[in-house]
């Protein structure tokens, strides 16, 4: 009997490890207080008023919107790029639409046409998507700690996540110069995974599109960006690429060909959110105060910290099983996301998301001490 082709698909994935949570969480709930869930790092905060009125704005959206979006939408991009990440040159054919950056990640390696003998590499830490990509494209993967220590031979695609999911580590300048310069040298394109760049705290990311790191040159390179945790926007699925054109150029239209499109009063929602600095200050604040207080909770509980200099997560260890503290912080109805999750090299460590309400956050400070 042949084999079910969904199950082909399937059979290449690794198991979805929110799955293995489901028994803390239960545990976590059943707190008196109830639960500090701070595993996912889903936004809790509201939408601001104005990018939910251009939302309502163009509600009354019957066409079919286009997959490289409004000339709007472009501008946005491309004017934010320029005045945020200090690019230069930005033009319309240097940026691309996505529909929420997560989709991107999974998907990218089969855009890019890799398959098997083509190889993808990401950081020993990292989102799991990455692998994910890879394996839906049948390509080999590998993780690294430094990129320029790989062997470049059929390495296709280098992802870089700076700053970190889920250590919040920050890539210097004169890293990310180093390794956009290897990977030149032995034509390997880069996707820089920025998602969480105007997050840092101790640090200040610079993207791989500032020309200090890319000699004033996009040749490959490709950055991604969303809106889902700067703007609270992960419900509308929000974001771009940004880079070289003779990379997206022929993603645009294969992109095209599948009907990948952001919705229009999406399209005009981000018109309003890059336009506007002043909510991303203001969610920076609550983000801060979070950080502040449950960084001294962890350390007063026994914790050690490690990087967390940008982004929204807490990348914590009491120096044991992962899974152990796992189950320790459920019993405080407490829930945080293991390290192995990320990586065999986060066996040891939790990952502790900033991502809840006030109150919340101030449960779980008070529970820690």
């Amino acid at each position: 009997m042949s084999q079910n082709p969904v199950s082909a698909v399937t059979d290449r994935l690794p198991t979805f490890p929110w799955d293995k949570l489901a028994p803390y969480k239960a545990t976590a709930a059943a707190h008196p207080d109830g639960i500090v869930d701070l595993s996912v790092g889903t936004p809790v905060d509201p939408v601001p008023e104005l990018i939910q009125k251009a939302l309502v704005d163009a509600a009354d959206s019957p066409g079919y919107p286009t997959v490289w979006g409004t000339p709007a939408l472009r501008d946005a991009i491309t004017g934010w790029a320029e005045r945020r990440l200090g690019a230069r040159g930005v033009t319309h054919r240097h940026v691309l639409p996505v529909v929420g950056s997560k989709e991107l990640v999974a998907w990218l390696p089969t855009q890019l046409g890799l398959g098997p003998g083509d190889r993808v590499a990401f950081p020993r830490l990292a989102y799991p998507t990455y692998e994910v990509g890879a394996r839906l494209a049948r390509a080999d993967f590998l993780a690294y700690d430094d990129p320029t220590e790989l062997d470049p031979a059929d390495l296709r695609l280098l992802w870089l996540n700076s700053p970190s999911n889920p250590t919040g580590k920050v890539l210097s300048r004169a890293e990310l110069t180093r390794i956009v310069a290897w990977a030149r040298e032995h034509g390997v394109l880069v996707a820089s995974d920025e998602c969480y760049l105007e997050l840092g705290w101790e640090a200040d990311p610079v993207s791989v599109l500032h020309p200090d790191v890319n000699g004033g040159s996009y040749d490959g390179l490709v950055a991604v960006h969303s809106l889902s945790k700067r703007s609270n926007l992960a419900g509308y699925r929000a974001a771009f690429l940004a880079g070289d054109p003779a990379v997206l150029g022929p993603l645009l239209e294969i992109r095209k060909h599948g009907g990948m499109m952001t919705s229009a009063p999406t399209q005009a929602a981000v018109v309003a959110a890059l336009g506007d600095d002043e909510h991303v200050r203001v969610q920076r604040e609550r983000y801060t105060a979070r950080r502040t207080a449950l960084r001294e909770a962890l350390l007063g509980h026994g914790f050690h910290i490690e990087h967390s200099e940008a982004g929204l997560y807490l990348w914590a260890t009491r120096d044991e099983s992962c899974w152990d503290t796992v189950a320790h912080l459920a019993e405080l109805g407490i829930l945080v996301a293991p390290g192995d999750f990320y990586g065999p090299a986060g066996a040891r460590f939790v990952r502790v998301a900033l991502t809840a309400t006030d109150d919340r956050v101030t449960a779980a400070a008070h529970r820690l001490t």
